[in-house]
């Protein structure tokens, strides 16, 4: 199983790790700061031992990381058992923190304004977030009111914290005030790390309606 730094501390932009496994350009080490795609957030960009990974891939069920396996974009210079430099992006890292946080707090906001909704995809990416519903009308009018109470939210400066599942150990919750929901992303510690944010209603189809968000400073 490799340890996941990222989730004892995001904001960790590089790491000594030992290789435990290599196939071909195919690499797993014992602990890592380097994120996998997983629950909608995009993978980190960043090196080992120098050489870019172009690919990190997710071991695990839909909550949880189990193991993460990196494809390097050339062969690997080092050998099972060897101590190597991992570093990341920390710019990419910052955004998806702070767009991941702001994608759940929004959430909260949207399920308060318009109840209980079947959520049918997201996404989180250093550009943007968003989340996709099931509803029978456009947004239009309430996004603005949903852009206004998650800014208003944020500025207040709430903490958010990461608790471990008490049964399941490779399973992390996030909580801020009284919203809790499982996620194994990365995140703020508090939302007023996010900043200014706007939202933004998107068309995808009859009976479906994406909201997408933005970091505006």
């Amino acid at each position: 199983m490799t340890k996941k730094l990222f989730w004892q501390d995001p904001y960790l932009t590089e790491c000594q790790a030992k290789v435990t496994s290599i196939d071909g350009r195919n690499v797993k080490l014992d602990q890592t700061i380097f994120f996998a795609f997983s629950g909608g957030q995009q993978s980190d960009s960043g090196t080992i031992n120098g050489i870019n990974v172009i690919e990190a891939v997710k071991q695990g069920d839909k909550e949880a990381i189990i193991d993460i396996e990196y494809v390097l974009e050339q062969d690997p210079t080092f050998s099972v058992g060897d101590t190597v430099k991992v570093v990341i992006d920390g710019e990419k890292r910052d955004k998806l923190r702070k767009l991941h946080s702001l994608a759940h707090i929004a959430y909260y906001f949207v399920e308060e304004k318009l109840g209980k909704l079947k959520v049918i995809g997201s996404n989180v990416t250093a550009e943007k977030a968003r989340m996709d519903f099931l509803y029978h009308k456009p947004l239009n009018e309430v996004v603005p009111e949903i852009e206004e109470a998650t800014n208003k939210f944020i500025e207040e400066g709430h903490e958010i914290k990461r608790e471990f599942d008490s049964e399941k150990p490779d399973l992390l919750w996030w909580i801020c005030e009284t919203w809790k929901m499982p996620c194994g992303g990365t995140h703020v510690k508090n939302t007023k790390e996010i900043g200014k944010i706007k939202l933004k209603r998107k068309n995808i189809g009859a009976g479906k309606e994406r909201i997408e968000m933005v970091l505006t400073e």
